[in-house]
């Protein structure tokens, strides 16, 4: 694209956003900023989930498309060992714990028989996320299940400005999200791990030639990837509920911000996952009738100008 091309670009993109901005500041600068802080916090919970989709969607080239229903797999599973329990923490390493394993097995007993063949792996993932969802279903029933946040991030955070107060739990997402950002980042570029992970993806052979055990570190990605979803779904047990069809919802949103972000960059999973929150709370916020219709426009503009994702490396 040339500079004019990417001139023009951010014009078209960033005009309307700061004509936007401004008006509303000055409309309603306190909905403006509780707007604003509800899309970040739900882009955190995006970008959890999305985060384990983009190790095995992005890097590994894994079609997961069961990774919702790990989501509420998590979800469900944090919500009975917090109320049996009490504990918070212990139902966050349950929940990651469940979806972990569940995530192993699939990975151990299924996908492995199908490196690169991304069709079958899209209908039997799509099989397994049908049949996972039912069983909870018929576990937990079609009741919406809150679960609570623990004492210590219960209620609000008085004395900020402009806005006075604002949710506890809500706020401590920005920093689940950011932890997790900065570890997945640090594993990937920075360790051993990560660099046979990346060497793996690039070239299995050669890496398998050099002495690792190949299946064991995608086994462990895999693993990973799908205890981030069920982590994910212990937050969004407390945030959002667990209810029938929240897994198609998370699925759906973590394959956008996959796309949006860049196939296999933590930073574009980030990236993408914020304009995905933005987008939806100002849109349901400013023009509820039309809210859906301002993700379908990013989509379009991303695909029609970055194919390969805004963080996304060319081939």
């Amino acid at each position: 694209m040339s500079k004019g091309a990417r001139l023009a670009l951010w014009l078209l993109v960033g005009g309307p956003i700061l004509v936007f901005s401004l008006w509303a500041l000055f409309d309603n600068a306190r909905l403006y900023v509780v707007t604003m802080l509800n899309g970040l916090t739900l882009a955190s919970l995006y970008f959890i989930v999305a985060s384990g989709f983009t190790l095995v969607f992005g890097l590994m080239r894994n079609v997961n498309l069961a990774h919702g229903s790990l989501y509420l797999l998590g979800g469900y599973v944090g919500y009975v060992v917090a109320d049996k329990t009490g504990w918070w923490l212990l139902a966050l390493a349950a929940g990651f714990a469940a979806a972990a394993v569940a995530g192993l097995l699939i990975q151990v007993l299924i996908l492995r028989r199908m490196q690169g063949q991304d069709l079958r792996q899209t209908l039997v993932t799509i099989g397994l996320s049908i049949v996972i969802a039912d069983v909870l279903l018929w576990v937990f029933t079609g009741q919406v299940h809150q679960m609570e946040a623990p004492e210590w991030l219960q209620g609000p955070i008085r004395g900020l400005p402009l806005i006075n107060a604002y949710g506890a739990f809500r706020l401590s997402l920005l920093g689940f999200g950011l932890a997790i950002g900065f570890g997945l980042w640090w594993l990937l570029n920075k360790t051993r791990v990560g660099a046979m992970i990346r060497a793996g993806v690039d070239d299995r052979g050669m890496l398998a030639a050099s002495g690792v055990n190949v299946n064991l570190v995608f086994a462990i990605t895999f693993m990973l990837g799908a205890g981030l979803a069920g982590f994910g779904g212990v937050i969004g047990a407390v945030e959002l509920s667990m209810v029938p069809g929240e897994d198609i919802r998370l699925l759906l949103a973590s394959l956008i911000v996959v796309i949006v972000g860049g196939m296999g960059s933590v930073v574009g999973a980030a990236i993408g996952a914020v304009i995905l929150g933005l987008a939806e709370t100002y849109g349901l916020a400013y023009a509820p009738t039309y809210s859906v219709v301002f993700t379908f426009v990013i989509l379009i503009l991303v695909l029609a100008f970055r194919p390969r994702g805004i963080m996304g490396k060319a081939a």
